[in-house]
């Protein structure tokens, strides 16, 4: 990565925090944000707190999508950032108004450490909470000098009344009766016209109110929030992490009132009751909310279906990832077909949805039910241990999705000869849009994958293409590799080790689970088929095509 001169140049200033005093009076505005990444990237907190102590701009953000190489903020980074910005709520050279973190958060204890979203998510709820304490302290304290100051004025005033009745109380004694009788008529007449003036006003908003109830009790939600929005100096906006150790904290966040309101952008919950997310969803600002991650939580079919009527309300609500949370269709319950039917109805009202992630659900042939009930086209679709059934496939290859997709991953979904003409059905409608594809662990053979390269070979878009743990020789992965040189735009793939490279007694036809566990023989055969890969890339002249296998490490987000 080349760096720029205003880059070097910030680098260089925020190095010395010594000589902030000197340049932050001089600074102008438009170096504030070259200064601030600087500061992130050398790890530099003091300077990462006077500049957003003295942001001049009204928003400040944070975070997004990182380059390639490139780390998250420093923990302590982060920490003086958020404290700078509460100590300068008052400054009058804060000029801030909105905070995004949004994609802030790293991976907990990655190189650089780090803020994690656990504890990014702590650290927010923990600063609105003691902005709002603050504040209260703040405004008791000028509540006892007005009330100081209102007293002593009180004083003054009996004062000079004592001293003015004493010198002419007999004088005006007849004025103030005539007065005082006067005053007394004309408010009986004003208070008799008001009274007739205020029933008619009163009759005719009751007639009205009939018209207009049913608006104000749609908007009563959004009217709260505009008043209450009234009082905040900054919005913090942020991807939320909750689970069973920060839920509490998160609720005292979210109803406390103050100079600061958290926004939620995307919102992942972990472990966590239906009733605790019924209840995280009730408290979070509408318009905010883009998308919900559901992990490891036993909702079951029938509590999803509770919770979707309650995420139809999000506007903005495009995306829903639902990982391990405990959908098996195939257990005999009673219910389980009305459930489904309700389940479905709930995604028919997402209006805005166009990312759909489903891990380990086993709804097997009841994809139909699911994706037909949605009002408009996916993008993404995320369906790894699925257990996909032929049908499923078949619909899926047929259904308004196909032709839309840009994202697709069926990792860990059993293919064969009957489902493979569904999936060049599917890649086929897919070919001028699908950007990136997975089909990792679908138990691909050499013979299996041959029938399948002339489909990935239209796929004129796509990106990253994911194939690992499928037990291919190194002939089908020389022809692989000799089809996706061809396909211009691909930039990442992720290729399986060949069953050449096990140490053997591998079976004939070894499960994912299998290539996964079985140790590598390193030293006889990998260094050959990596000399035999990078042979092909440099004859077809791709230098811009990663080759990897490290399962791991792999993130197709690198390639955007």
């Amino acid at each position: 990565m080349v760096l720029s001169l205003v880059s070097l140049s910030a680098r260089e200033v925020v190095s010395d925090h010594s000589s902030c005093p000197s340049w932050l009076r001089c600074v102008p505005r438009e170096l504030y944000g070259p200064l601030l990444e600087a500061a992130f990237a050398g790890s530099r907190p003091l300077a990462v707190g006077e500049l957003a102590q003295r942001w001049p701009q009204r928003v400040l953000r944070v975070g997004g999508r990182r380059k390639r190489g490139q780390t998250a903020p420093n923990r302590l980074c982060v920490q003086a950032l958020l404290l700078a910005v509460v100590r300068g709520l008052p400054d009058p050279r804060c000029a801030l108004e909105v905070l995004d973190l949004c994609g802030l958060q790293g991976d907990e204890g990655g190189t650089g450490d780090p803020m994690g979203g656990w504890s990014l998510t702590v650290a927010l709820c923990t600063m609105v909470v003691q902005a709002s304490a603050a504040a209260q302290r703040a405004q008791k304290k000028e509540g006892e000098r007005e009330r100081k100051r209102f007293s002593a004025l009180e004083r003054e005033k009996d004062l000079k009344r004592e001293r003015g009745q004493r010198i002419g109380a007999k004088e005006t004694n007849s004025d103030e009766e005539s007065i005082n009788k006067e005053m007394i008529e004309s408010s009986a007449v004003v208070g008799e016209e008001g009274l007739i003036k205020g029933v008619r006003r009163r009759m005719e908003i009751e007639k009205k109110s009939g018209t207009v109830s049913t608006a104000l009790r749609g908007s009563k939600r959004e009217l709260e929030e505009k008043e209450v929005d009234s009082d905040v100096l900054l919005h913090v906006r942020a991807d939320l992490f909750v689970n069973a150790r920060s839920w509490e904290r998160v609720r005292v966040a979210l109803t406390t009132s103050g100079p600061l309101k958290l926004q939620c952008r995307y919102l992942r919950v972990e472990e966590i009751s239906v009733s605790s997310i019924k209840t995280l969803l009730g408290l979070l600002p509408r318009r905010a909310l883009m998308g919900i991650d559901i992990r490891y939580s036993s909702l079951g079919v029938a509590g999803l279906a509770e919770l979707l009527p309650l995420l139809s309300v999000f506007p903005a609500l495009n995306s829903l990832r639902l990982h391990y949370c405990n959908l098996d269709f195939r257990r005999d319950h009673l219910g389980q077909e009305e459930a489904l039917r309700e389940l479905s109805q709930g995604l028919g009202h997402l209006k805005e949805l166009r990312r759909l992630s489903l891990t380990a659900l086993r709804l097997p042939g009841q994809l139909r039910v699911l994706l037909s009930s949605l009002p408009q086209p996916l993008e993404v679709l995320e369906m790894p241990y699925l257990s996909l059934s032929p049908a499923d496939l078949a619909y899926l290859s047929c259904s308004h999705h196909a032709s839309t997709l840009h994202q697709l991953d069926l990792s860990e979904n059993r293919l064969d000869e009957t489902t493979l003409p569904s999936i060049r059905r599917l890649l086929s409608q897919a070919s001028s849009s699908l950007q990136h594809l997975s089909l990792s662990g679908c138990g691909l053979t050499d013979g299996l994958l041959g029938l399948l390269l002339p489909s990935l070979g239209g796929c004129l878009a796509l990106k990253s293409l994911a194939l690992a743990l499928n037990p291919l020789s190194i002939a089908g992965l020389m022809d692989l590799l000799r089809m996706v040189v061809r396909i211009p735009s691909l930039r990442q793939l992720l290729y399986p080790n060949p069953l050449e490279d096990y140490q053997p007694g591998l079976p004939d036809l070894p499960s994912s689970a299998q290539l996964l566990d079985w140790p590598l023989d390193e030293i006889s055969h990998a260094n050959i088929t990596g000399f035999q890969l990078n042979r092909v890339l440099t004859d077809s002249g791709r230098s811009d095509l990663l080759l990897t296998c490290d399962l791991l490490n792999y993130d197709k987000d690198l390639v955007d």
